[in-house]
C-alpha cells in the first residue's frame, strides 16, 4: 500500500499521545506517582495535544477534509468510524481526570473513576485504529491478530518514553516509571518481531488459482496480457514496490530507532547525573518518536493488496 504521510504521522503521534494517557490514567489509578500540578499540565497537555494533532492531520489525505465528521455516522460497521467515536469520547474522562489532577490536586474518589475510563478509553482507540487495517481481509499482512498488538504496544512504549521524560524534567522520576518503560519496550519489540516473522512467513496474497476455482496441482496461472499500458491508480496506491534488501535495511533501522537505542539510551541515562538524565531521556524521545515514523512507514509500504494478482503481480 502507498504510504500516505498524513496517516503515517498521525497514527505516530496520536499513539503517543494515547500512550501517555495510558501511563498517567495507570500511575494515577495505582497511585504511583503523586498528583503534581506540573506533571498534569505537562502530560495531559502534551497528550490532548499530539491526539488533536494528530486526528487533523488525519484529514490532509481527504478531498474534503470539512466532511470527514460524516464518518462517524458507520460506528455501527465501521472500524474507521468507531475510532473517531472513541477518540472523541476519550476526551471526557481525559479532561475530567485532569481537572481533578491540576486544579483539586487529587487523585482520589471520582479521580479514580475518571482515571480508569481514560485508561480503557484509550486502550479502546487505539484498538479501533488497529482494526481498522486488521480487518482488511484482501491486505495478508494487516489481516492477523498482530496487527493489534503491534498498535496497542507502540503506543504504550512511545507514551512511556514521553512520561519517562516529564517526570525526569520535573524531578518526579520513580523506579517503578523505570520498570514500566522497561517492560513497555520490550513488549513493543516482541509484537513487532513476532509481526514481521508472521508476514514472513507467510504467502503475501492467496495464489492466482484460487480466483479462478483451480487446484496447485492444476498447474500454474499467469497473465496472458496485461490490462493496461501503463500504471493506474490501483496500482500506484494498492502495490508500493520496496525492494526486498531496502525492507530488511529499513527494518533494522526502525528497530534501532523505534525500540533499541531509546531502550538502551534512557536506562543508561536514568542514574546518571541529573543534566545526561535530562538529555538521555530526551534523546530517547526523540529517536524512539524518529524510529517509529520509520516503523509505520514500513508497516504501509510491506502491505500489498490482493488485485494486484489482476496486474500480473508475482504472489511472494
Amino acid at each position: 500500500m502507498h504510504p500516505a504521510y498524513s496517516v503515517i504521522v498521525f497514527t505516530t503521534f496520536s499513539g503517543a499521545g494515547y500512550g501517555l494517557l495510558m501511563a498517567m490514567a495507570l500511575f494515577g489509578l495505582t497511585g504511583g506517582i503523586q498528583p503534581d500540578r506540573w506533571l498534569g499540565v505537562s502530560g495531559f497537555v502534551l497528550a490532548l495535544l499530539m491526539i488533536t494533532g494528530g486526528l487533523l492531520t488525519s484529514t490532509v489525505h481527504l478531498g474534503h477534509p470539512e466532511r470527514a465528521w460524516r464518518a462517524l455516522s458507520q460506528w455501527r460497521s465501521s472500524w474507521l468510524s468507531r475510532e473517531g467515536v472513541l477518540a472523541i469520547a476519550t476526551y471526557v474522562p481525559a479532561l475530567l481526570l485532569a481537572f481533578w489532577w491540576v486544579v483539586l490536586g487529587s487523585l482520589d474518589g471520582a479521580a479514580n473513576l475518571f482515571a480508569a475510563m481514560t485508561l480503557i478509553f484509550s486502550i479502546m482507540t487505539v484498538i479501533a485504529t488497529g482494526m481498522i487495517y486488521a480487518s482488511l481481509r484482501p491486505i495478508r499482512a494487516w489481516y492477523n491478530p498482530h496487527t493489534v498488538r503491534v498498535y496497542l504496544s507502540i503506543a504504550l512504549w512511545t507514551g512511556a518514553l514521553w512520561f519517562n521524560l516529564i517526570t525526569h524534567l520535573l524531578d518526579l522520576h520513580t523506579p517503578w516509571i523505570g520498570v514500566f518503560l522497561v517492560l513497555a519496550g520490550v513488549v513493543a519489540f516482541f509484537f513487532k518481531r513476532k509481526y514481521w516473522m508472521f508476514i514472513d512467513d507467510h504467502p503475501t496474497w492467496v495464489p492466482p488459482t484460487s480466483a479462478l476455482g483451480l487446484k496447485e496441482e492444476d498447474g500454474p496461472v499467469r497473465l496472458l496480457d496485461a490490462p493496461n499500458t501503463q500504471e493506474n491508480y490501483i496500482q500506484q496506491e494498492m502495490g508500493f514496490q520496496v525492494a526486498r534488501r531496502h525492507i530488511y535495511s529499513l527494518r533494522r533501522t526502525a528497530f534501532l530507532g523505534f525500540f533499541l537505542i531509546p531502550w538502551v539510551v534512557a536506562l543508561v541515562t536514568v542514574e546518571s547525573e541529573p543534566s545526561l538524565r535530562y538529555l538521555g531521556a530526551f534523546a530517547a524521545v526523540i529517536i524512539g518518536m524518529a524510529g517509529t515514523l520509520v516503523e509505520r512507514w514500513l508497516f504501509f509500504a510491506e502491505a500489498k493488496h490482493t488485485v494486484n494478482l489482476y496486474y500480473g503481480a508475482e504472489t511472494s
